[in-house]
């Protein structure tokens, strides 16, 4: 590893891919590496400074992931499931951190990343926000307090873009409030409403999806008992926080042992509350 970390970005011309190497090249602690796109992508070949706008970085567009990542001391990755599961066998191979923030991802594909996390350093997070991921212990807390005759609803909204629903936050605050209530999100979980759908199930965890507009993200866990409710919400406003985060999972992914982390470690979270 050099002096500073080489950091190699995945995705390089999604909304999040640009916001990324945005605040690399702002960053006096990291440096841009790489930048890698699929196979017949516009900007392949390019230099990515010029493709995203602006004056040359000396960095060229490629599909090559596999020497991208070698090159570099970590990969940060919001692509899609299988592109990920590929990152992750490259960044294993060259044990380089695979810092991931790709949602929609199934258990089945969740597990696949055991193998690469025996040789390499992954933080996997369905949210890399400060604000997010102390959402996440609230939740649990809250929901470890309050017996089932408080329904949980997780309510989320994103933007008319977004291809998954449930958001993988959403789920991270489903399995919040499923683990502190001492049960598996995959037997009280609630993702489909419609017609005649009977009364609501004591113990559920429903999920509420919206998409619309340009909404960068928006959460609510609301608990309801007859005569209250108690909704905790968090609201992103800018990705810019996703960004961030990432950004400090990939430098605090320095030098650690090889396994499988969530933001909860990175932030020093994962024991609190």
């Amino acid at each position: 590893m050099t002096d500073i970390p080489r950091i190699a970005i995945t995705g390089a011309s999604g909304r999040m891919g640009q916001m990324l190497i945005n605040h690399v090249i702002a960053s006096d602690r990291v440096m841009l590496s790489g930048a890698i796109e699929r196979e017949g992508h516009a900007w392949v070949g390019k230099d990515i400074g010029e493709a995203m706008g602006g004056a040359p970085l000396g960095i060229i567009v490629t599909t090559d992931a596999a020497t991208a990542i070698a090159q570099a001391d970590a990969v940060i990755d919001f692509t899609a499931p299988a592109a990920t599961l590929a990152f992750a066998g490259h960044a294993a191979a060259g044990g380089t951190v695979h810092v991931i923030g790709t949602t929609g991802m199934s258990d089945d594909e969740i597990a696949q990343l055991d193998a690469p996390a025996g040789r390499t350093v992954i933080v996997r997070a369905g949210n890399m926000s400060l604000g997010v991921n102390l959402l996440t212990q609230l939740t649990k807390r809250v929901a470890a307090a309050l017996d089932e005759d408080y329904d949980v609803e997780v309510i989320e909204a994103h933007h008319n873009q977004k291809v998954d629903a449930p958001s993988g936050t959403a789920l991270m605050l489903g399995e919040a409030a499923a683990e502190g209530r001492g049960v598996a999100l995959s037997d009280v979980s609630d993702r489909g409403r419609d017609g005649i759908t009977g009364a609501r199930k004591r113990g559920d965890i429903g999920f509420t999806a919206i998409r619309g507009g340009d909404i960068v993200g928006e959460h609510d866990v609301m608990f309801a008992a007859a005569g209250e409710r108690i909704i905790l919400r968090h609201i992103a406003s800018d990705r810019s926080v996703f960004a961030r985060g990432a950004l400090k999972a990939a430098l605090w992914g320095q030098g650690r042992a090889a396994g499988a982390y969530d933001m909860l470690d990175v932030l020093g979270l994962s024991d609190t509350l």
